[in-house]
């Protein structure tokens, strides 16, 4: 089912060109409130969220003028991190929850990632459906004047986020000996993490937590660790957290400056939840997930599926096989047992509640041995060019030379206008020849 506007993870681009501009959010908001208006619910209530970027001042009233239009009330929320929206969607009872938000991307990017009343994220059928009404003519979704809808904003939102996230663990919970650097990213975690961390006892370092609307991402947070190592050693931290900057990814840093990926969270997490007999049915991965953690799993007798790329295609296979772990390696990690999707603090808690009786963080993240991988990612003007006959000849010969030796992927991302080609295996030399055919074909 081709979807229009909708990607792998919402809505994304650079800022008004193509999709990403007032009028096109408009029209977002009012197809999503006439869609929910249609399902014929007494109660009609949106609430939204954003992250930092300068952009969201422009494209928040545009979205709630539509919403408002189609005659949805609505909360605003302001900055927040993306599964505090989803929580507090869940919690309010609200019809929809809508963040405003372009994740890891630069600045210079903004979108929409939509929850519906489960906290879930809206299903490819529902954003189809969604997808229909954006394009038919305005006037016949504006509600009468007498059944607009009503904005209020709520600025307790981090408040009750960070009190869901604390009901998840004992009360006794607490981490006074710990000295911890978090890096916000200058996004969407700003408020919230250092915040309950403090409220936890520990010793924060904060790092990223000066958000000016064009510095969210840049050179700090999960997708550029290299910051975090750095603080690590000189505040002589028991553990590092970086955030992105919707704050649904974590990447780690322990105590001897080692970076910590998903791959090794998810690892540490499942090994834990498996001997408290917390963990069910298994874990879900993705493509992308290390073959070394799938030798792990297997060693472990615990059962691993590899999803498509994203983190809501984790979700459902998750809820298809009735896991309650899944995430990848860029740190997006659901703990179902907790939530509905990835949460970089809520992770980073349950590794610190692992912590909190004085444990290191190298040692409880030696669980498995990762497979080298390199993952390039080539710019393109037309994604489609993986399907060309020279690109899949590349691909079936790169796959030939790496079997049994490896693994080999190569896929559109679902969020930028990149091919990603990724390889893994212990013969760097192969990885390098199979990576080189694939990408001479690429342009």
């Amino acid at each position: 089912m081709k979807k229009k506007y909708f990607g792998t993870d919402g809505i994304r681009g650079t800022v008004n060109i193509g999709n990403i501009n007032g009028e096109k959010f408009f029209k977002f908001g009012l197809a999503a409130g006439t869609y929910f208006k249609n399902l014929k619910k007494k109660k009609q209530v949106a609430i939204i969220a954003k992250d930092t970027r300068l952009s969201g001042y422009t494209l928040e009233p545009a979205l709630v003028s539509g919403l408002a239009s189609a005659g949805m009330h609505i909360f605003t929320l302001g900055p927040l991190p993306t599964n505090g929206l989803a929580m507090l969607t869940k919690k309010m009872k609200a019809n929809l929850g809508i963040m405003i938000t372009a994740s890891h991307n630069p600045f210079h990017d903004n979108g929409l990632k939509l929850f519906g009343p489960d906290g879930m994220k809206l299903s490819d059928q529902i954003e189809k459906k969604i997808e229909n009404l954006i394009d038919t003519k305005t006037i016949n979704h504006l509600s009468n004047s007498n059944s607009l809808g009503r904005v209020k904003r709520l600025e307790d939102g981090n408040e009750k986020y960070i009190e869901i996230l604390k009901s998840n663990f004992p009360k006794n919970f607490k981490l006074n000996k710990m000295r911890i650097v978090v890096d916000c990213a200058n996004g969407a975690g700003y408020k919230s993490a250092p915040k309950i961390l403090n409220d936890l006892g520990a010793k924060v370092f904060p790092i990223g937590v000066n958000p000016n609307g064009t510095n969210i991402n840049l050179k700090c947070g999960s997708t550029y660790p290299q910051i975090l190592k750095k603080y690590v050693k000189k505040f002589r931290a028991n553990l590092g957290i970086a955030l992105d900057g919707d704050a649904d990814r974590v990447i780690m840093c322990d105590e001897k400056s080692q970076i910590i990926d998903g791959d090794q969270i998810i690892a540490m997490i499942a090994k834990r939840w498996k001997k408290k007999k917390i963990l069910k049915g298994g874990v879900v991965g993705t493509q992308m997930s290390n073959y070394g953690l799938e030798r792990f799993f297997k060693s472990e007798n615990i059962n691993f599926l590899r999803s498509k790329v994203g983190d809501r295609y984790v979700k459902e296979m998750m809820k298809k096989n009735k896991f309650n772990l899944g995430g990848e390696q860029s740190g997006h990690i659901i703990l179902g047992k907790f939530a509905t999707t990835g949460d970089g603090l809520l992770v980073a808690l349950e590794t610190l509640f692992a912590l909190r009786k004085g444990k290191k963080a190298s040692k409880i993240f030696q669980v498995y041995r990762s497979v080298p991988q390199k993952l390039l990612n080539i710019k393109v003007k037309n994604k489609k060019i993986i399907f060309s006959p020279k690109c899949k000849k590349a691909i079936k010969l790169a796959n030939k030379l790496i079997k049994n030796n490896g693994r080999l992927l190569v896929r559109a991302s679902g969020t930028e206008p990149k091919v990603r080609i990724m390889c893994e295996s212990f013969n760097f030399a192969l990885m390098n020849k199979c990576i080189n055919l694939v990408k001479k074909t690429i342009h």
